[in-house]
């Protein structure tokens, strides 16, 4: 969390309106690559969750890189993942709520037809638990692999499994975890 509140200082200080620097042009061009994904995938009346959705993208990607650095990725922690899950599912049904109103958001229950109520009410446990695990179960294996193979050969084999493991698997995990957490928001504003 430090190195995260550290950078946004150093990146965001000496903003310009006019002739930006290369700095301030790399990090609108990624802040507004990361706001047109989520715009395609929620439309319009979904701009106001952006901001929370780019902000967990952004901390569960330094947290999965953090292991090549020798640290402990904080998304190794079930707590951590369950947190995040949970965030989540407040926010995906606040969405549905705030979009439908109370009676059609309850209605939604019953849909397509009155007899699937009790799936649909278990899939409010269900969706928390599947971005949880799914987040914490990638991590922590491929956390025990790079473990494996460090001890089985420790020297120069380890560094391609490394970049594999910590840096594109992790980055693939937070881009699931976002884009479900979207798609699910979005199912419950339609």
């Amino acid at each position: 969390m430090a190195v995260l509140v550290l950078l946004s200082i150093v990146l965001v200080r000496n903003l310009k309106v006019e002739n930006p620097g290369k700095k301030q042009l790399a990090l609108e061009a990624f802040i507004g690559f990361l706001n047109d994904f989520f715009e395609g995938i929620l439309g319009e009346e979904g701009k106001r969750y952006i901001p929370y959705l780019i902000t967990v993208a952004l901390y569960i990607g330094c947290a999965n890189l953090i292991g090549l650095f020798g640290f402990k990725p904080p998304t190794k922690d079930l707590n951590v993942t369950a947190g995040l899950a949970v965030m989540s599912l407040v926010l995906i049904y606040y969405a549905g709520f705030r979009r439908k109103g109370a009676k059609k958001f309850l209605m939604g229950f019953a849909e397509p037809m009155p007899i699937v109520t009790p799936i649909n009410i278990m899939e409010i446990a269900i969706r928390p638990v599947s971005l949880c695990m799914r987040l914490f179960g990638n991590v922590i294996g491929a956390f025990v692999i790079m473990e494996l193979i460090k001890m089985i050969v420790p020297v120069i084999i380890p560094i391609p499994f490394s970049f594999y493991f910590d840096i594109f698997d992790g980055l693939i995990q937070t881009y699931v975890f976002v884009f479900l957490t979207s798609l699910f928001m979005k199912e419950q504003m339609e």
